[in-house]
């Protein structure tokens, strides 16, 4: 299966779980209908990526990302590219090459979607963000991508105010769903 017919795949059977969540799973369903580049940066009017927040191995902290675009503590994440088979995979790949954690384990998901205007092609486009949650061992130490001015762990219910709650909304979905026991791959 492409990384187009996995997204669709992912997003057709995704339960959202807030009615403007099940607004943006069909309009990013309707978007992949409409653009057959959908999953690439060089779609203009939007395109679809992953994001990981990449919890502790208790699930009592998320590391995120001093973003230097946004000027925000974001959780890690970015593009699809040509390689990618999966959205999961996207995920997994883009919390390793921004966290530097070897062994993250994916958790089940997405586990929400979010939309929000970037700098990809001016003056405007929009990422249409799948979210998951990834575990990191126990010991583990982030090392800082040239894609982060910081890299910080931040207690789930205590994510500085130069955040958003997208990222306050993904990081407490992961630690639920870490706290239910709930596992996908690694």
């Amino acid at each position: 299966m492409s990384l187009h017919g996995d997204a669709v795949a992912v997003l057709s059977a995704w339960s959202a779980p807030t009615p403007e969540e099940e607004s943006l799973r069909l309009e990013f369903l309707e978007h992949l209908r409409a653009h057959d580049d959908a999953m690439l940066r060089g779609c203009v009017p939007g395109h679809l990526t992953a994001t990981t927040a990449v919890l502790s191995h208790d699930g009592t902290q998320v590391l995120l990302t001093l973003h230097p675009k946004a000027k925000k503590w974001l959780p890690m994440g970015g593009h699809c590219e040509i390689s990618d088979m999966s959205l999961a995979e996207v995920a997994l790949r883009e919390a390793w090459e921004e966290s530097g954690i070897s062994g993250l384990e994916l958790l089940p998901g997405p586990l929400a979607v979010d939309r929000h205007e970037v700098w990809c092609h001016p003056p405007r486009s929009w990422h249409l963000d799948v979210e998951y949650a990834a575990v990191a061992p126990p010991g583990a130490e982030a090392v800082i991508s040239e894609e982060s001015l910081d890299l910080r762990w931040f207690p789930v219910d205590a994510i500085p105010e130069l955040s958003d709650e997208a990222t306050r909304r993904l990081a407490a979905r992961g630690q639920a769903a870490l706290s239910s026991g709930s596992r996908a791959f690694g």
